[in-house]
């Protein structure tokens, strides 16, 4: 017996193909005005397929410059951030699951107090505390520099009180084996929450790498130099006052190549990261 298949079988596809078209569809044309030249551009008759400059603006984007309100190559603005986004991520992994093991498994003075400090920087916004941040940066020296950059942003109480709610899950009887077995705290941390914590530290890299990426305000305060400066300053920098000196082709072009890398850490990591989420308790 054939099964019939109403239009409301077809409904919740439909819906997500116009999302996804939605969302998509600013991307394609991000894309195909980066292969054009700039006259096509700016007299409004782009078409909607490729042109012919595709590796003439994108090597143009990547290796030798974009335009006279910022001459240094993409390719050295990704780079900046790049680092910026992996010292962040990892640094603030790194921190918080210490914190987090910490708060959990060691019995000290003040240690719930000590969470909730944490807890409450949640709700303290980064342009709160801003200017006290960078008082201590600009007076350390650490301006035009990847320290100054990424060290006043790897503190993280988000990630802190999720890796505190997955050790919270963690049965008692590991802990229990580990003593009997003779093994140091580190020893049990390395060894067996370390192992256990992969899925849920593959998301938190996830969300602290597009964090650290996408981070505008402070990388606009702290860079004064071109060649330290983030690609996404850089692409606000691209886009001058007036209209006709802005070089659009390579702005789309650098607007492209900023979304790879986080996409491209999603793609890798989405099992991971999907499965960190589901399995953690928040």
């Amino acid at each position: 017996m054939v099964e019939r298949k109403s239009f409301l079988d077809f409904l919740p596809h439909l819906i997500l193909l116009i999302g996804i078209a939605i969302v998509a569809f600013p991307v394609y044309v991000a894309f195909v005005a980066s292969t054009w030249d700039a006259t096509t551009i700016s007299n409004g008759q782009m078409p909607l397929w490729p042109g012919p400059h595709f590796l003439e603006n994108y090597y143009k984007t990547i290796f030798v410059g974009t335009a006279s309100s910022t001459r240094e190559p993409v390719g050295g603005m990704m780079l900046n951030s790049l680092i910026m986004a992996m010292v962040i991520a990892i640094g603030k992994i790194m921190i918080s699951i210490i914190s987090a093991f910490a708060v959990v498994y060691f019995r000290f003075p003040f240690r719930m107090a000590a969470f909730w400090i944490i807890f409450m920087t949640l709700m303290l916004p980064v342009e709160v505390r801003i200017y006290p941040t960078y008082k201590v940066v600009a007076d350390l020296g650490l301006l035009d520099t990847y320290t100054g950059l990424t060290v006043p942003l790897i503190a993280s109480a988000t990630a802190t009180l999720l890796f505190r709610q997955f050790f919270m899950t963690v049965p008692d009887e590991l802990v229990e084996a580990s003593k009997i077995d003779g093994a140091s705290a580190m020893q049990f941390f390395k060894d067996t929450l370390l192992p256990l914590s992969i899925t849920s530290i593959a998301a938190m890299f996830v969300i602290q790498f597009i964090y650290g990426w996408n981070q505008y305000l402070w990388p606009l305060l702290i860079t004064t130099r071109d060649d330290m400066q983030t690609i996404v300053i850089g692409i606000k920098k691209m886009i001058v006052t007036q209209d006709a000196l802005t070089e659009w082709q390579l702005a789309m072009a650098t607007a492209i190549l900023a979304m790879l890398p986080p996409v491209f850490v999603v793609v890798v990591m989405q099992k991971l990261f999907v499965k960190g989420l589901v399995e953690t308790e928040k």
